[in-house]
């Protein structure tokens, strides 16, 4: 099983051609390589993290350098998305295509200053927003994602949480609340809902990534 599943990572290689490596039917085959990836990724969680899981010291390219100490010196790493190329059954792939017309899963990683993952969570359908894999990746804690283990951060956490509504989740008949403007549109942009988006960029930018 783990020959398997290395030789399809480490050459590429199709269930075809490790149906005739290993001489195996194509569903055991298949079925093996996803018992495996679903181990391997179970323990990704524990094995890229970072290396003071408290975050208990500043980290030394910011501190020893002036130019970033002052702005950056609760900076606990870097986040960013990238695109990897997806292959799943024609009927299966239109979420995944996204503006470069091939189908993609959204990957998003965290790295620290010496350039170790310390975060990463795949398998997003190429059309998913980096915001809301952002988003999904703090709530599930279960991804165990890295902020410093602070009383108050997990508070605005919660209260976040609390008060977070996507217009998705909005009841048409909600908007009657709102503000209107004199034309008898509604405003989306009321009070309430400027103080729901400020929350929800504080609560982003916690960590400072």
């Amino acid at each position: 099983m783990l020959g398997i599943f290395l030789y399809i990572l480490g050459h590429g290689a199709s269930v075809s051609q490790s149906r005739e490596r290993f001489q195996r039917s194509r569903g055991t085959i298949s079925r093996y390589f996803t018992i495996m990836l679903e181990k391997v990724s179970q323990m990704a969680i524990d094995i890229i993290a970072p290396e003071d899981r408290s975050f208990s010291s500043i980290p030394e390219q910011i501190r020893n350098d002036s130019r970033y100490m002052s702005h950056f010196k609760d900076c606990i790493g870097a986040i960013d998305g990238t695109h990897i190329s997806a292959i799943l059954p024609p009927d299966e792939q239109i979420p995944y295509i996204g503006r470069k017309g091939v189908p993609t899963q959204n990957v998003m990683a965290v790295c620290d200053f010496n350039m170790c993952f310390t975060f990463v969570v795949a398998g997003w359908e190429g059309t998913a927003h980096d915001t809301r894999i952002f988003l999904d990746a703090i709530r599930d804690p279960k991804l165990k994602f890295p902020h410093p283990p602070n009383d108050l951060e997990d508070a605005d956490f919660m209260e976040y949480e609390k008060n977070d509504r996507t217009y998705e989740d909005v009841d048409p008949g909600d908007l009657q609340d709102r503000d209107s403007d004199d034309d008898g549109e509604v405003n989306i942009s009321s009070a309430h809902e400027m103080e729901l988006m400020k929350d929800a960029i504080s609560c982003s930018l916690m960590n400072s990534i």
